[in-house]
């Protein structure tokens, strides 16, 4: 440990990693080894879990541990989920001989696949805002427009496999990811707990666990960061733009907001002035939870949109901001202020009156939610997991 902290003071980890790495990955490989990490070792959630729980359950002969950063053992430890520190001496030897890995991120530049080894990408997300090589510009710190476009590039030519949630997806996976390896069209595995698991003792679950009111309806605001506005890399600011205040006085009675945060974002909020209406769940450990829960979905131009659609509930966009945002920051892929499904509002006055109009129309699937959900969503219907695993290993064995 001495050891390893007096090379991190010399600025010298990712070489010394490197060479290390390497040196292990001419040991045997570790057939039925499969290596998970879903964010950067930050979570047990997204596409990455749910190939985990479907793989535990169905393939009991695969080895499946999961790669965690140390700030974030708790629940590992929790769930007896087997798992190796990241970047420890066991991890590098463990990732080095593995025969397989699923993460739902990029990995440093400096771990080279080996040979023997299949990487399984899942990715995080349907695009709204342009990707990778779709960028104009690049905003994000510690990087430029080309260096972070030859870096991305760097990082998709070690997949050999993508998942893509639909067609449309597919097309822009290929171009903004210059992937031209096995896409696995199937829909997302982590939708499918939206369909197996969408029944009132479940949702009464999660509600006590995350000491949710039973009597009380759920919004869960669930925005993205902004690539601009940053403490340092990888570290994003965040100012709520909602007035909770008038929320509270006006939906207390009936609702209660979840905030959940980007992983990105930095923030710690207060929110001892709004307890028991306002909770912070942003470190819980998986947004499917919260979906499956709320009863509204309020968002931007994150991805969360796309999974909330296939449980068929209103969804409002807060979009403050979105000249800048979709004329400088990212761009979009489609006409958003068109297609979205769902009205797009820029002031708290106009949330809640949105939130009002849902609930004197008692909210019913239209023919542009239906035509959203025709076009993102056709392929979810609880058997992503199943159709992944079977083509991994169709082609791999």
């Amino acid at each position: 440990m001495k050891l390893l902290n007096k090379i991190k003071k010399h600025g010298i980890v990712p070489k010394v990693y490197r060479r290390l790495f390497n040196a292990a990955s001419y040991l045997p490989v570790k057939k039925n080894l499969i290596v998970f990490e879903s964010y950067s070792g930050k979570q047990y959630s997204c596409n990455p879990r749910a190939l985990y729980e479907y793989l535990k359950e169905n393939y009991p002969h695969y080895q499946l541990v999961w790669s965690v950063k140390k700030e974030y053992e708790n629940i590992f430890i929790g769930r007896k989920i087997p798992y190796i520190r990241r970047f420890s001496i066991k991890w590098l030897i463990m990732m080095a001989r593995a025969q397989y890995w699923i993460n739902n991120a990029r990995l440093p530049l400096w771990i080279d696949k080996p040979r023997h080894t299949t990487y399984l990408q899942t990715w995080h997300g349907t695009p709204l805002k342009k990707l990778a090589e779709d960028m104009d510009e690049v905003y994000i710190p510690g990087t430029n427009t080309e260096l972070y476009k030859q870096n991305f590039r760097k990082a998709t030519s070690k997949w050999d496999y993508l998942i893509s949630p639909n067609k449309y997806s597919t097309d822009i996976f290929k171009r903004a990811f210059n992937f031209n390896k096995t896409m696995i069209e199937s829909g997302y595995p982590r939708n499918d707990f939206l369909y197996n698991c969408r029944n009132q003792q479940t949702i009464e679950e999660i509600k006590k666990r995350c000491h949710i009111p039973m009597d009380k309806k759920v919004i869960l605001y669930a925005p993205t960061w902004r690539d601009d506005d940053f403490y340092s890399k990888g570290k994003y600011k965040f100012d709520i733009k909602l007035d909770l205040d008038k929320l509270r006085t006006e939906f207390g009675n009936e609702y209660v907001i979840i905030l959940r945060m980007h992983y990105l974002v930095a923030e710690n909020f207060d929110l001892s002035p709004y307890e028991g209406f306002a909770y912070d769940l942003s470190n819980h450990e998986d947004i499917r939870e919260l979906y499956l829960i709320s009863d509204l979905l309020i968002t931007d131009y994150s991805s969360v949109f796309f999974d909330y659609a296939n449980l068929k509930r209103p969804i409002l966009f807060y979009t403050y901001d979105i000249q800048h945002y979709r004329d400088k920051l990212r761009g979009f892929y489609f006409d958003f202020e068109k297609e979205a499904p769902g009205p797009l509002l820029t002031t708290t006055e106009e949330v809640m009156e949105a939130i009002k109009e849902v609930e004197k129309a008692q909210f019913q699937v239209d023919e542009s939610f239906q035509e959203f959900y025709n076009t993102f969503c056709y392929l979810e219907n609880g058997n992503s997991s199943k159709k992944v695993v079977e083509k991994l290993f169709a082609v791999t064995r």
